[in-house]
């Protein structure tokens, strides 16, 4: 038994639910870094160019990106279990057939496909759980859900090295399969089977802006292309407008209106930004300046993800105890204090200080990004959920891809300036607790939020 919503108690058989979901949630985000490393080798296996094969990475990430707003509204349409199992097993099939794709372009077909799959999956699986965990389990709940986040892309690049030296180009989409069908057997039996709700007529309107609205957004902040962001932006405020006036909407916007879910959504974008953005700094660093190799970088940057991963556990019973927002205050801090040393770096920093700075930075990221969605679910009812989740995810994309974009322009432009110098990536991370110490401000107002709702 799961138990009652309102129940403290996490049963056997959430925990179970939970672990099922983890998989899903890590299969996507594993499989959008595990190709990355292997693009060069990709593109000479099929005789294309490197940037026509930049499209295996970028069109899955952009196909990610476009499901998301549609998410919501296909959980209500035909329940959020049955819609992650029909994706687990799309993504299986799809990953069998990019591993025997004959030609790059197929590849780039599946693989946006694939993404596509991807970017239904990892959303319905949250809001089928945070609709089942109730507002007292949820922090240690969406703790669980989060380490795919944080673990993947660490585990994607050193998985995706090994099993293209080791193993060749298919297994990197192989490896995805008996993992998938796994866990689709095993969510066929102990998934529960919420029944759909009556969900209001498709926003075909909504779906149309933000399908290419997002995806735009994303890339033009990504690979720095004006044009497809500012088209982006506007999309997206038309889809606002029309949002707002609506009486069903895509996606719900007066959940904006109060005060608590809007001061999460601001530490969740900036978060997104201050976190995704700044994972292209530290590498250069050990790959231009202390002309480390690719897999040596991996190992050398893992200690961030392992510090937010082991936070995590503490972030989510902290965040069902006393709320998420104090939690997420003193995450920032701690966050801050765990940056400032990369502001110092030099040419010669002990790699043992360098990993214990990124441990304590990841812990303090830990204690933030999750408390905030737990935080601002918490205020949102039940049957808007569908809705909430989808719309943070979205300001978590946009935060990473706005964050890379202003963050790869300091860092480009330092390196230029002084090409393979230390003080290139210190001046860069100045900009990284400048970002961080920013989001003081929402996170405080959270806590004045969730404070007056206690009072």
């Amino acid at each position: 038994m799961i138990g009652s919503p309102d129940d403290e108690r996490i049963t056997p058989a959430l925990w179970g639910m939970a672990s099922i979901l983890t998989v899903g949630g890590f299969l996507s985000m594993f499989t959008s870094t595990v190709v990355n490393v292997a693009l060069g080798t990709i593109a000479a296996g099929f005789r294309a160019p490197l940037g026509t094969a930049q499209w295996i990475a970028t069109g899955y990430l952009l196909a990610l990106a476009a499901m998301v707003p549609v998410s919501g509204w296909a959980s209500r349409r035909f329940g959020a279990a049955r819609l992650w199992l029909v994706c687990v097993g799309l993504f299986a099939a799809l990953s069998a057939l990019c591993a025997t794709a004959t030609s790059i372009e197929t590849l780039i077909v599946f693989r946006v496909l694939q993404g596509a799959a991807g970017g239904l999956l990892v959303p319905a699986g949250q809001i089928l759980f945070a609709m089942t965990a109730g507002p007292k389990r949820l922090g240690r709940m969406m703790a669980v859900l989060s380490i795919p986040i944080y673990l993947a892309p660490v585990l994607g690049t050193l998985a995706g090295s090994v099993l293209t030296e080791r193993f060749g180009v298919p297994w990197l989409f192989l490896v995805n399969v008996p993992i998938s069908v796994l866990s689709l057997l095993l969510g066929r039996k102990w998934l529960p089977r919420e029944r759909p709700a009556d969900p209001q007529p498709l926003d075909r309107r909504g779906v149309a802006l933000t399908v290419t609205g997002l995806p735009l957004l994303v890339y033009g902040f990504a690979e720095a292309v004006p044009i497809a962001a500012v088209a982006g932006a506007i999309l997206l405020a038309i889809f606002a407008v029309g949002a707002l006036r609506s009486p069903a909407p895509l996606l719900d916007l007066r959940l904006f209106r109060d005060r608590a879910f809007s001061s999460a959504a601001a530490v969740i974008f900036g978060m997104g930004a201050a976190l995704f953005g700044a994972m292209i700094v530290l590498p250069l660093y050990y790959l231009d300046v202390r002309h480390e190799s690719l897999l040596a970088t991996g190992f050398l940057t893992a200690p961030l993800a392992l510090g937010t991963v082991l936070a995590l556990p503490l972030a989510g019973r902290l965040t069902d105890r006393v709320g998420g927002a104090r939690v997420i205050f003193a995450g920032l801090i701690v966050t801050i204090i765990g940056t400032v040393p990369l502001a110092l770096l030099t040419g010669s920093d002990d790699y043992w200080w360098l990993s214990a700075v990124q441990f304590v930075r990841g812990c303090g990221i830990g204690l933030t990004t999750t408390p905030a969605l737990a935080a601002g679910l918490r205020s949102v009812a039940k049957e808007r959920i569908s809705h909430a989740m989808p719309l943070f995810a979205m300001l978590q994309r946009i935060g990473g891809s706005f964050g890379t974009s202003i963050l790869t322009a300091v860092v480009s432009a330092r390196l230029a300036a002084a090409p393979g110098t230390a003080a290139a990536i210190a001046d860069t991370h100045r900009w990284i607790v400048g970002m961080t110490a920013i989001l003081l401000v929402p996170s405080w107002l959270l806590v004045r939020a969730e404070l007056s709702k206690v009072d």
